[in-house]
């Protein structure tokens, strides 16, 4: 993922959470916030430790941020995003995991209208 893909900084999460919207299914929640000097968009990804040990969490990060990658061109500008890893999406295959996120994301309007 690009570096200017990502949100790092704890104050850009804060503002995240405490100021944006959400949304969820049973694998994923989404946060967002519309942000104007994210160009074209920023994603941070959560993954507490209820849903695994280090290798599982780093696992489920590494393929979230390859969906986002690989359909980055559909991803709304100037937002910032938060998507946290719930317990159902482990165990889940690449392409559930695709399903599932895009579902959160569509749903959430983060998805630009084809």
């Amino acid at each position: 993922m690009q570096r200017k893909w990502r949100l790092r900084r704890r104050e850009d999460f804060a503002r995240t959470y405490r100021g944006g919207k959400s949304f969820a299914n049973g694998q994923f929640v989404v946060y967002w916030s519309r942000q104007p000097k994210a160009e074209p968009f920023r994603l941070g990804i959560s993954a507490s430790k209820k849903i695994g040990n280090a290798v599982v969490r780093n696992r489920m990060r590494r393929v979230v941020k390859e969906i986002v990658r690989q359909h980055a061109d559909k991803m709304a500008e100037h937002t910032d995003f938060i998507l946290i890893v719930r317990a159902g999406a482990v165990g889940k295959s690449t392409k559930e995991l695709e399903r599932s996120v895009l579902h959160v994301l569509r749903k959430a309007g983060l998805l630009k209208a084809r």
